[in-house]
């Protein structure tokens, strides 16, 4: 007999990730990913109980048809499992002025994700695009839809951290602030660092460095989110994938004034076109850039900006806990796996007492857990994004 189970849709701007969790001991009864999407290629990969499953379509697809194979096809081929689902979740990634905890999908609800569109124009666009399959094929769930929202365990940083230097009125009139992104894992790093390091939540503080397509790094004090490096939108901070992170908004200017381009074209070479792609000239994924580290200059270049950027932000974050900090999380697609990234970030703060195990970070990938610095020094962990376990909670409390 199975328990009531929820089905999480967290739907990405290059992926998409699907699972179904139990309500009793949140197990995972079937995951999958889909990757690739748009390009000339789309892979599905999903395992149910100890069984994997692969298909790959030599063709471009669209979105909804790597949402509908999932509903139509996956699941409902798993009859027991289809039939026990309960509720389901979606991840989103802003949730605007207005939105600023889990919430039942209305109409209402969905206006106003809507409306957040332009603050998350990757992102949203996307993740109603979930919500709206889940609605058609599952229409017996329809008020039992959740959006969890990356932008919700932001709303804890201060006014005086939040706050752009521009006119005021600009805050108060359309609510341009900072919001940042990758809230969800950073919620599961928080939970699960505090376990690691047997420190009660309400006293941890640590720096959580989400790094994966998009990459973020957020500082903790006493458990809660004070300061995040992305912004308004998820283009602020970190070198990502690519998006160009923080630039001086005079190169905006220059481009239109000076090179003749529109601000849609602009916005589009910032979004989708720099970064990592940007810079190396070959490839978004950091799995293709990572092996030609030592023999592509223009790689190089790009790989070590990226660590730069990231190093000095860091160590920045360490004086917002004024150097009473318990450690430093990598989590996400690139932090969990590049042993590089990693070694090299954390050669850069050596000054501040973190040190690599290299033997142990070498080690450290394809979803194992644990801590990376030599003993005596501040805490490195590696903890791998779980951010569906967060989604199934949060769902399963705002159906009951």
């Amino acid at each position: 007999m199975f328990n009531k189970l929820v089905l999480i849709l967290n739907c990405g701007s290059s992926s998409l990730k699907f699972s179904v969790v139990s309500s009793d001991n949140y197990t995972t009864k079937l995951s999958g990913i889909v990757e690739f999407l748009n390009l000339s290629q789309i892979r599905f990969f999903w395992k149910i109980k100890k069984k994997e499953y692969v298909r790959v379509i030599n063709k471009s697809k669209s979105y909804d048809y790597a949402l509908n194979y999932i509903l139509t096809k996956i699941l409902k081929e798993e009859s027991k499992i289809f039939n026990n689902i309960a509720c389901v979740g979606h991840r989103v990634v802003h949730g605007g002025v207005n939105l600023n905890k889990s919430v039942l999908i209305t109409q209402e609800i969905i206006k106003l994700i809507t409306d957040a569109c332009s603050f998350a124009p990757l992102h949203n666009p996307i993740n109603l695009l979930g919500i709206k399959a889940s609605h058609a094929v599952l229409p017996h769930l329809k008020e039992k839809n959740v959006a969890v929202f990356d932008t919700s365990f932001h709303s804890s940083i201060p006014k005086f951290a939040y706050l752009y230097a521009i006119p005021y009125k600009f805050y108060k009139k359309f609510g341009i602030r900072k919001y940042g992104a990758h809230g969800i894992s950073c919620q599961y790093s928080v939970c699960r660092s505090s376990e690691l390091l047997q420190i009660e939540l309400t006293s941890l503080n640590i720096i959580i460095c989400h790094l994966g397509g998009g990459a973020s790094v957020s500082v903790v004090k006493n458990g809660v989110c004070v300061d995040t490096s992305m912004g308004l939108t998820p283009l602020e901070g970190l070198i990502m994938g690519t998006r160009s992170g923080d630039i001086d908004p005079s190169v905006i200017f220059f481009m239109n004034k000076q090179l003749n381009l529109s601000i849609s074209t602009i916005n589009n070479i910032l979004i989708n076109k720099s970064g990592l792609l940007g810079l190396s000239g070959v490839s978004s994924d950091f799995r293709n850039l990572e092996s030609e580290y030592n023999s592509n200059i223009r790689i190089k270049l790009a790989i070590d900006m990226f660590c730069y950027r990231l190093s000095k932000y860091i160590s920045g974050y360490m004086s917002v806990v004024k150097g009473k900090l318990h450690g430093i999380v990598f989590t996400g697609g690139i932090g969990e796996n590049s042993s590089l990234v990693r070694s090299i970030v954390i050669s850069k703060l050596a000054f501040l007492n973190f040190k690599l195990n290299s033997d142990i970070n070498m080690l450290m990938k394809s979803g194992k857990e644990g801590f990376i610095n030599i003993k005596n020094t501040f805490p490195i962990l590696v903890i791998p994004a779980n951010e569906e376990l967060i989604i199934a909670k949060e769902s399963f409390s705002e159906i009951n």
